[in-house]
């Protein structure tokens, strides 16, 4: 597996018709592996917006990437292309007990069910309360805990968005996706379980951004 940063260019006007649609994102992620590399494994991105001049695409993909169209048209001519590394080591350190500062975009829903049976609907979980909730509800089964904070978990949504983009194109089906940004802190209870968490993606909407988490040394 291989982790890939990738910082984008805010102020080209093609950077931003680029990332106002997960639709047209996913398919210039997907350009930049042959085909048939996602029968090898999953592929997920996420893109961060932590600076009014920054965009940062993070990309998780059992093959190493080739961005370069990508670059010419959403980058920095100043600044290295993209930066790749192998993410096995990374993974093979994590062990039991060890805490980190986490970042994930996930799509928390819950499915609906009609009261005379079949096929519910995902309704997007609207509040803070709850989007904290879902994490914390699966925490558990994706390797890790939430550590405490003063008033609950330690972490927060530090943002939400609701986009509409086109699925397939002007004639696609209209896609709704609600997601949330969570930061916080985590602590490790499973190895195997966060390897999958970090390599497989947490949650729906994978295709369109959601489910890539990241972590980073806790002070």
């Amino acid at each position: 597996m291989y982790l890939t940063h990738m910082a984008l260019n805010p102020e080209r006007r093609s950077t931003r018709e680029l990332v106002q649609s997960p639709q047209r994102l996913h398919a210039a992620v997907l350009s930049a592996f042959v085909p048939g590399t996602a029968e090898a494994g999953r592929i997920l991105w996420r893109l961060d917006h932590p600076e009014r001049h920054r965009l940062d695409l993070y990309l998780v993909s059992p093959v190493a990437p080739s961005l370069e169209a990508m670059a010419d048209q959403a980058g920095w001519p100043s600044q290295p292309l993209w930066r790749t590394a192998d993410y096995h080591p990374f993974l093979r350190s994590l062990g039991v007990g060890q805490r980190w500062l986490f970042r994930l975009r996930a799509n928390p829903i819950r499915n609906v069910r009609p009261d005379e049976g079949g096929r519910g609907d995902r309704v997007p979980l609207a509040s803070v309360t709850d989007q904290v909730l879902w994490l914390t509800e699966r925490a558990d089964a994706l390797g890790f805990e939430l550590v405490p904070g003063e008033y609950g978990p330690n972490v927060r949504v530090s943002e939400r968005r609701t986009e509409r983009f086109r699925r397939g194109g002007p004639g696609g089906r209209t896609v709704t996706l609600s997601t949330a940004a969570y930061e916080g802190v985590l602590e490790v209870t499973d190895q195997e379980r966060i390897r999958d968490s970090l390599t497989r993606g947490i949650g729906p909407a994978k295709g369109y951004g959601c489910g890539l988490m990241t972590l980073a040394r806790h002070p």
